[in-house]
């Protein structure tokens, strides 16, 4: 038995998520929030650096949201307030698709800083690397992606144009913080299990540069909510056969820990010229 109203297929999602966006407003004395901003494992400091910390809220007092399932991820709602005076909703709180719960739970946090007025969603996360040039603790904006999930936060006869989903403008100022910033295709697969090292050459194959278990979903959302999207890889590890060690969510966790420092810099930097 939940108490969540997405697992009710009759709700609608969106009024969910502006009950949400009310929640957000009530809980931070914020009314509206001008960018979000998601904090995959290992870009979790990035939110000390963004501004100043106004509120901070568990999700779980929010409609909708629940309790991360991975460790990583603090499970809290933050309003920053920039120095150039913008207001930033930092979500420490998502749902990955292999926690079972479905598509409109993964997607909610997005459709909810949509609903909160955020015009510019940028999502982050720690991903395996398929291009061999890519070492852990590497920085990598995704220039584009592929769905392996078979899934879709879309319903019905709800069609949207996927071209230059990762917008080219956010990326090219992404480039004037950090000029060495490479960029790549990112491949979500539904996970939980890493992938095989089959998957992970089909994926090079297909033009694959990264695979993770996130982030594709969530950026279809923010398109079909009007948002703008930036999106950023933190390399955490060599995918499956192309690095020769066994893979374990501690490499993940110790590789997020060591880069964490350099890349909050750089997200906080990004995110100030946002």
């Amino acid at each position: 038995m939940t108490d969540n109203p997405l697992d009710d297929p009759t709700a609608d999602p969106f009024q969910v998520a502006r009950a949400a966006a009310d929640d957000i407003a009530r809980l931070t004395g914020v009314e509206r929030h001008d960018i979000a901003l998601t904090l995959g494992s290992g870009w979790g400091k990035a939110a000390d650096l963004v501004g100043q910390t106004t509120a901070e809220v568990p999700a779980t007092e929010v409609t909708g949201f629940s309790r991360p399932a991975l460790e990583g991820h603090v499970g809290t709602l933050r309003s920053i307030l920039t120095p150039s005076g913008r207001r930033v909703l930092v979500i420490g709180a998502r749902t990955h698709f292999y926690e079972g719960h479905g598509v409109r739970r993964v997607v909610h946090s997005v459709r909810t800083a949509a609903a909160a007025g955020a015009a510019i969603m940028v999502l982050t996360n720690g991903a395996g690397g398929v291009n061999r040039a890519y070492t852990p603790g590497r920085p990598v904006l995704i220039s584009d992606h592929i769905n392996l999930t078979a899934a879709s936060p879309l319903e019905g006869a709800t069609f949207v144009d996927l071209t230059d989903l990762y917008a080219k403008r956010l990326r090219d100022l992404a480039r004037t913080v950090d000029p060495d910033l490479d960029e790549g295709v990112y491949c979500q697969f539904r996970g939980p299990h890493y992938e095989t090292p089959a998957e992970v050459r089909m994926a090079g194959i297909m033009g694959g540069d990264i695979v993770g278990m996130s982030t594709a979903l969530e950026a279809i959302a923010a398109r079909e909510a009007g948002m703008e999207v930036l999106g950023f890889s933190l390399i955490t590890n060599l995918a499956a056969g192309i690095q020769e060690t066994p893979l374990s969510h501690e490499e993940v966790l110790t590789a997020g820990r060591e880069a964490e420092p350099v890349i909050s810099r750089l997200l906080a930097r990004v995110v100030g010229e946002l």
